[in-house]
């Protein structure tokens, strides 16, 4: 096996990556790239960054010991580490504070994103709100309507949610839309991606972002119990929260790495999101990942309970993963994801986001099959509280 922290050479992690992009866009990433490289290691960069994580985050958010969950399992040891205790309810702050600072030092004054769930779209309106810079959010129409609470949060807090009614009006339909106005806009616009997905650099740039996940974990665990984790859990949809966890762990042959896709209906029925299980090498928004697309090469339609899963294409970094063995990639079905949400909402009294339900849902599997002194780490990606009216929707009908 090849060393699994190899730089990212020219965008590409192994045969995954790659920047596939109109020529107008080029120098604009470029430009990111090189503010990235500049200030990620810059020690004023590091310090205002690092003051908003603890002041204005919340961080470091606790690596919690889920006791009931693992009685009531009667297996391996269960952590939670609690993103969904961020300010904004989920992981996405991390990646759009540190993004928002490269676009200020960029001079760079508007801002766009697109998002899912909501959750990117709420953080990325939260810091716009906090440094005054102008914010759009591209969202799908579908969206918009499974997400209202988070679309007039958005608006609250004083970005323009623009709904995006071409396609199946969902989260690829608005990364669509996203990229034009950057093509459009590139002189004056930053465009904060929400995911480790996207042309070179944007998955390489997330990953630095996300990272703080795994890197308090792993000092946690440590802490905690005198050793690394048997297991680490996360739902991965484009992969940014997962391969926030996963990272600091990749030369630790011993902690198995388990991604959790949205197996929607069943991988059978098509109706899914899940291109490490079930899709091609193929090429969208810009990079080469694993696709759910048709013999032809095109993205098919994609479907999962959780909007911020709901796409048909996945990091690169976690295609690379998958490629060379390192990590393993399940699905989850809709309906064993519902089960999940509702029992940590019972047991541990955290209702969890529909997307970190997935990789509750697998430890929920896992740990059962595993001795009582083994542990793992699940990353509890966001908090349900946008979920909550679509999960009482659903189950009064």
């Amino acid at each position: 096996m090849r060393l699994v922290r190899e730089e990212c050479q020219n965008g590409f992690f192994g045969d995954f990556g790659g920047c596939f992009v109109p020529e107008q866009l080029q120098p604009a990433l470029k430009e990111i790239e090189k503010a990235f490289l500049a200030y990620k290691d810059d020690p004023d960069f590091l310090e205002e960054l690092n003051y908003y994580l603890l002041e204005y985050v919340g961080r470091p958010n606790p690596l919690y010991f889920a006791k009931r969950l693992t009685e009531h399992l009667n297996g391996a040891k269960i952590y939670l580490k609690r993103e969904d205790l961020n300010h904004t309810g989920a992981h996405k702050i991390n990646n759009v504070l540190g993004q928002v600072l490269l676009a200020k030092k960029m001079g760079l004054k508007r801002v766009i994103a697109e998002t899912g769930a909501g959750q990117h779209g709420v953080a990325t309106a939260t810091a716009c709100a906090l440094f005054g810079l102008d914010c759009t959010i591209y969202m799908g129409e579908e969206d918009t309507k499974r997400q209202a609470l988070n679309v007039f949060r958005m608006e609250l807090l004083g970005a323009k949610v623009v709904p995006v009614t071409r396609g199946l009006r969902t989260l690829k339909d608005a990364v669509d839309v996203a990229l034009e106005d950057l093509i459009a806009n590139y002189k004056n616009t930053y465009y904060l991606l929400g995911s480790a997905v996207g042309p070179h650099p944007y998955p390489l740039i997330v990953k630095h972002f996300q990272s703080i996940i795994g890197q308090e974990a792993r000092k946690q665990i440590l802490e905690k119990e005198g050793r690394l984790p048997d297991l680490i859990t996360a739902c991965v949809g484009g992969g940014s929260n997962a391969i926030g966890l996963f990272a600091p762990f990749l030369d630790d042959k011993d902690v198995k790495i388990v991604g959790v896709e949205p197996g929607g209906d069943g991988l059978e029925t098509g109706r899914h999101a899940a291109p490490l299980t079930a899709g091609v090498p193929g090429i969208i928004h810009g990079f080469k990942c694993y696709v759910v697309a048709d013999s032809e090469g095109n993205p098919l339609p994609t479907h999962s309970i959780a909007a911020g899963l709901d796409y048909p294409g996945v990091g690169p970094e976690h295609s690379y993963l998958k490629a060379i063995g390192r990590a393993d990639y399940v699905a989850v079905t809709d309906n064993e994801a519902l089960e999940a949400f509702k029992l940590l909402s019972k047991i541990e009294g955290i209702i969890p986001a529909l997307e970190s339900s997935h990789a509750v849902a697998y430890a929920i599997k896992a740990a059962p099959k595993m001795r009582k002194d083994q542990i793992i780490i699940v990353n509890l990606s966001g908090r349900g509280d946008k979920d909550v009216q679509q999960v009482f929707e659903l189950f009064n009908k």
